[in-house]
Parts: structure tokens; C-alpha cells; sequence
């Protein structure tokens, strides 16, 4: 990074992506009330093409479920869909993002290579009319997050029942967390929160390993195992876990008693759940097609003058044995979650209203629903 950004600063400075031009939108963090569907309409906005483009950071598979919900989108509502794939380069994301604008895309859902360098240019897109949704970073009209700290809490509470219910109130706790990520690190605090009052439970390790892949909890796994050689439960995201279960399984330390768990829904840990037969247990996973569908259809919604949330939390699902068929089928499927409440809401809870004649209320902070 440090060669792209001084090239990035010499592209803002050069007057490309200028911050100056329209209002700055909501600074301020502010408590967003709940997103009120029957909100009155207004303008649409004049001059745009029904044209939808996600600004897609890389391909991990998170990001290509998010392209999924959108495409299906599009197609719903009769949009032109686009991929612009940066490939972790953040200034060939504002060359395509530039592209959009001068194209006069009508909306433009990024996920931020770079956010800092990117927003400028967001803004310019929101003060075109365009909607702007956003995987987490501001500025955007509608901006999503996980609730971190519930996030954590969901796979821990989980972890804590197991504990009780098979392994009689006693476990030795290995949590491989991500505490130097700032953003991720509520997380963590959630776990020990909920097995810090449990008197039979030890947390023999606690700690991050080196790189946040399958090949980062391997290592980590195997130093640990070490000075503890009978480890119970392992939580943290599921790549790292994954690597600490292969870690076991070398060393002849799993159990089809344990209980593994981690966060993101990848497809080797739904394959292990499913098995039926593995120590992974659970998942806690944020169903990016489901809130890619949604986002795409506050694009439409906005192109044609509706009122749109502010902000959306992207809820966790716990994914067991037992729900992880249906979970299976609303990831192929999310149109159907998005037209059914009760479905919907399970994945996702909208805040606030905006929409092209109050654009100037645009998030353009940090935003959480989670109290610090």
C-alpha cells in the first residue's frame, strides 16, 4: 500500500476526485430510527440509465455471493448489471467508479478497496442523483454492517449450550481471534463476555494468529496444542478454524465431541457441518446474497422515486446441521427471502429513510447499530 497511496494522493490532489462540490452529508454519528416502508416518495432522479454496477474489491467468495443477490436484482427489475472487479487495486477502482459516473450509471453498490480514496468519488456519484450503496464504509444513501459484537455473541451462546448440554459444564477454550483489526475485535470481547462466567470453562489460548487464513490457524494450532494437548472447543473466524482442525486431526487430537465454530459460512465449514460426523458444529454466517438482492432493490426503488433505508445490519444465522438445508436454499434463492417479511427479516433489519429529494442526508460516518 505504501506505493499505491501516494499515487492516490496525487490523483485527489490533482483535482479528479474532488470533495468540494455537493453537501458533506450526515458527519455526525447519529442513532438511525427503523426504516419506516410507508415513507411518502418523491423525486425520481432525471438523466440516469437503469444501469447497476457493483464495485466488487476482489473475489473472495463473500463478494461473489453479493454479486449474486445483486444480478438477480437487476434482473427483476429490468436493470443493466455490470461487474467492475479491482482486484484489490484501489486506483483501478476509482478508474471504473469514474467510468460509472461519466456512463451515468443509476446506482453503484461498492465494497472499498480503500475507502478513504474511494469516497470522494462516492460522493460525487450521490450528488449526480445515483444511489449509493456501500459494504460497510461511508459515504453511501444505504450503508450496511454486521453487528459485530452479536456476531461474536451468537457463535459463543452456542458454543456455551454445547458445553453445558455435552460436556458437562467443563471445556478447554481456544480462541483465535483478530484483535488487531479494530473492526473486528467486538467480536471477540462477545466470547469472552459469554464464557467468562462459566466456572468450568478454561481459556487455554487466547490470541491471533499470524495470518488470517486456514494456513495462520494451522500453525497457531500446532504451537498450541503444544503446551495443550486436549482442547475441547476452538472458536474464531472459520478459515482460521478450519486450519486449527486440521492441526488436530494430525496430531490425532479430534473428537467427535468437540466443538469447533466459526464465522463466515464458508463452504468447507458447511461441508464439515454437514458431514454429520465432524467436530465443526457451527458457522455464524451474513448472507451476502440476501442483502445483495436487497441493495439492488433499493437501487430500482430509488431510480423510481421511493423512499430507501440509511442503513441496513446484516444479521448473523447460526448454520447447524439442522437449519443449514434451508439456509442452503435462500443463498440460491434470495428474491424469495427479500418478498417474505418473516424470511427477510431474519437476515436483515433496515434504519432510517432517505431518497433522491433528501440525498443530502446521506451517511457519511462509521455507522453501527451496536452501542459502544
Amino acid at each position: 500500500m505504501l506505493r499505491v497511496l501516494p499515487a492516490l494522493c496525487a490523483l485527489l490532489f490533482a483535482g479528479v476526485v474532488s470533495a468540494q462540490d455537493g453537501p458533506q452529508g450526515i458527519t455526525t454519528p447519529v442513532v438511525l430510527p427503523s426504516f419506516d416502508p410507508s415513507a411518502p416518495s418523491c423525486s425520481a432522479p432525471p438523466g440516469l440509465q437503469k444501469i447497476l454496477t457493483f464495485a466488487q474489491d476482489n473475489e473472495r467468495q463473500f463478494m461473489q455471493g453479493v454479486a449474486k443477490g445483486l444480478a438477480a436484482a437487476a434482473k427483476d427489475r429490468g436493470f443493466q448489471f455490470r461487474v467492475v472487479l479491482a482486484n484489490n487495486d484501489p486506483r483501478l477502482m476509482i478508474e471504473q467508479v469514474q467510468a460509472q459516473l461519466a456512463d451515468r450509471a443509476g446506482a453503484v453498490v461498492a465494497a472499498p478497496v480503500h475507502p478513504p480514496s474511494l469516497a470522494p468519488l462516492l460522493q460525487q456519484v450521490i450528488w449526480s442523483g445515483a444511489y449509493v450503496g456501500t459494504v460497510v464504509p461511508p459515504p453511501a444513501v444505504t450503508l450496511l454492517n454486521a453487528p459485530q459484537y452479536l456476531t461474536g455473541r451468537v457463535l459463543a451462546e452456542a458454543a456455551a449450550a454445547y458445553i453445558r448440554g455435552r460436556l458437562n459444564g467443563k471445556a478447554n477454550v481456544v480462541l483465535l481471534t483478530h484483535d488487531s483489526l479494530q473492526f473486528l475485535s467486538p467480536r471477540f470481547a462477545a466470547m469472552r463476555d459469554v464464557l467468562q462466567d462459566m466456572p468450568g470453562v478454561t481459556i487455554v489460548a487466547d490470541i491471533s494468529p499470524l495470518t488470517v487464513n486456514k494456513e495462520g490457524g494451522l500453525n497457531m494450532m500446532r504451537t498450541i496444542l503444544i503446551a495443550h494437548p486436549d482442547v475441547d472447543v476452538v472458536l474464531g473466524a472459520d478459515t482460521v478454524v478450519l486450519g486449527a482442525l486440521q492441526a488436530l486431526r494430525e496430531a490425532k487430537k479430534s473428537r467427535p465431541d468437540q466443538f469447533l465454530g466459526g464465522i463466515d459460512g464458508e463452504p468447507e465449514a458447511v461441508a464439515e457441518i454437514k458431514s454429520g460426523n465432524s467436530p465443526y458444529k457451527a458457522s455464524v454466517s451474513l448472507s451476502s446474497p440476501v442483502f445483495g438482492y436487497a441493495l439492488g432493490q433499493f437501487a430500482a426503488d430509488w431510480m423510481a422515486g421511493k423512499s430507501v433505508p440509511q442503513a441496513m445490519d446484516i444479521l448473523p444465522s447460526l448454520l447447524t446441521q439442522a437449519n443449514i438445508a434451508q439456509y442452503e436454499a435462500d443463498f440460491e434463492n434470495p428474491g424469495a427471502v427479500f418478498t417474505d417479511p418473516n424470511r427477510r427479516d431474519a437476515y436483515l433489519k433496515m434504519y432510517g429513510n432517505i431518497c433522491f429529494d433528501t440525498r443530502d442526508r446521506y451517511v457519511n460516518f462509521p455507522w453501527s447499530s451496536e452501542r459502544k
